[in-house]
């Protein structure tokens, strides 16, 4: 698989974290930056059309966490939400205001060692990783 990274510096670095997590956690497959609305900022393990469709399901995942949150009376940051499918996890946790870490595994992985590289990846890649709102045409 391909490695897919918007062109410049930032984009490259990105993408070594990632390839770096991808790589450094056993059974993790692919990796994801995106902004809250979908957009891919960065990517590792998948082509460009599977880190769009990643991206589109992880803002949605991440939309529906939010909504769940304020409705039953916690409307705070949405932490991580995580899907367990027969033969994959796929982790979806906040990366900053505006961005989010998208990350597919095996069953076989260990969720407690994957959540403690995603966390150490964004605490130490917080900055880099915001995402300023978009703001409508013209303002």
């Amino acid at each position: 698989m391909e490695s897919e990274v918007p062109p410049g510096e930032a984009g490259t670095e990105l993408s070594g974290l990632l390839t770096g997590l991808v790589e450094g956690v056993p059974h993790t497959r692919s990796a994801v930056l995106l902004s809250i609305d979908g957009l891919v900022t960065a990517a590792h393990g998948l082509e460009s059309s599977g880190a769009e469709h990643l991206a589109a399901l992880a803002a949605g995942l991440y939309g529906l966490a939010r909504s769940a949150g304020a409705r039953f009376g916690d409307p705070g940051e949405v932490r991580q939400v995580v899907v367990e499918l027969d033969r994959s996890l796929l982790f979806v946790s906040s990366a900053g205001p505006g961005a989010c870490l998208a990350v597919v595994a095996a069953r076989e992985a260990d969720p407690a060692v994957l959540g403690y590289a995603m966390a150490t990846l964004v605490k130490t890649v917080r900055p880099a990783l915001n995402t300023a709102p978009r703001q409508p045409a013209g303002q």
